[in-house]
């Protein structure tokens, strides 16, 4: 049977536990050439004494896959580079990248310091941006030297993203920041043979098992384990592959054994004028239009 990764190279970032663990492995399963990206730090963001990349590179060899490790940091100019080059030195090329590293620091908003909000910031939004931004300049001088491209991109946003999460304040904003990154660089790479899409996934790692603990539990013995990061992993690898093909700018919900397109913002209705409104006469428009509007997602945690 053929494997649906057969033979690309796949960069997954965070790969050393949970969520990008999951990934890199399935993707070796399908056939895949991986570079296990994992800086190997705390749910903080401190680093540890020893990346686990390495154990899951072990883990895909010993199962007969190809699999290289990165420990670079790839929320710099120089480790996002270092990652691309990576996988053209090992591999010859990069078919597909998976943006999958972040970590937590959960505050309120008037207790959340301004460290938390840049270091949350700077690992997830722009942890995606670096590497996308390396991968893109390497598939578009593929592209205009003439050798064919089919390019992936998988961005990994959250529900938090998508409807806001009480005392996340800036996870919320970053992983929001990525869904329009995402949305931008399917537009501007198309032309190039890329494709960039987006998912919300909820599973138990370290980031949620903690925060979410009740929801997030390990069902009795024998029962579908819903909240299992493998459970993820199929619809990444299907948009990390050339059978995807056609599919760009789009935002995957999933969970267990659910996979849902979110539509995001589209207009609802609305009411033109033709001129200038008045304050008053405004609000009155506006709540008209919220009165026949659809309800707002829920924000986790109300």
């Amino acid at each position: 049977m053929t494997r649906i990764a057969e033979g690309r190279v796949v960069i997954v970032t965070g790969a050393g536990r949970g969520l990008g663990r999951a990934h890199a492995l399935a993707f070796a399963e399908q056939g895949a050439k991986v570079v296990v990206n994992d800086l190997g730090v705390g749910l903080d963001g401190v680093p540890g004494p020893q990346s686990p990349a390495g154990l899951v590179v072990a883990e895909i060899r010993a199962g007969g896959g190809e699999a290289v490790a990165h420990g670079g940091d790839i929320a710099t100019g120089e480790g996002a580079s270092s990652l691309v080059q990576c996988a053209v030195s090992a591999f010859g090329r990069l078919d597909t990248l998976v943006n999958n590293a972040g970590f937590l620091r959960d505050r309120m908003l008037v207790n959340l310091e301004e460290d938390d909000w840049d270091a949350v910031m700077r690992v997830h939004l722009k942890g995606h941006f670096l590497p996308l931004r390396a991968a893109a300049a390497w598939w578009r001088a593929e592209a205009k030297a003439g050798r064919p491209v089919a390019a992936r991109v998988v961005n990994t946003s959250s529900g938090a993203g998508l409807s806001g999460a009480v005392g996340q304040g800036n996870y919320s904003a970053a992983k929001a920041g990525i869904l329009g990154l995402t949305l931008v660089a399917a537009a501007e790479m198309g032309r190039y043979g890329v494709q960039v899409n987006a998912i919300a996934p909820a599973a138990r790692t370290r980031m949620t098992e903690q925060v979410f603990a009740r929801t997030m539990a390990a069902p009795a013995a024998g029962e579908f384990d819903a909240m299992a990061p493998e459970n993820v992993s199929p619809l990444v690898v299907w948009l990390g592959s050339e059978a995807s093909a056609g599919v760009s700018g789009r935002v995957f919900e999933t969970e267990g054994g659910r996979i849902t397109v979110m539509e995001g913002w589209r207009p609802g209705p609305t009411a033109d004028r033709g001129a200038r409104w008045t304050p008053a006469e405004a609000g009155e428009a506006a709540l008209k239009l919220l009165a026949a509007a659809e309800p707002p997602q829920r924000v986790y945690g109300t």
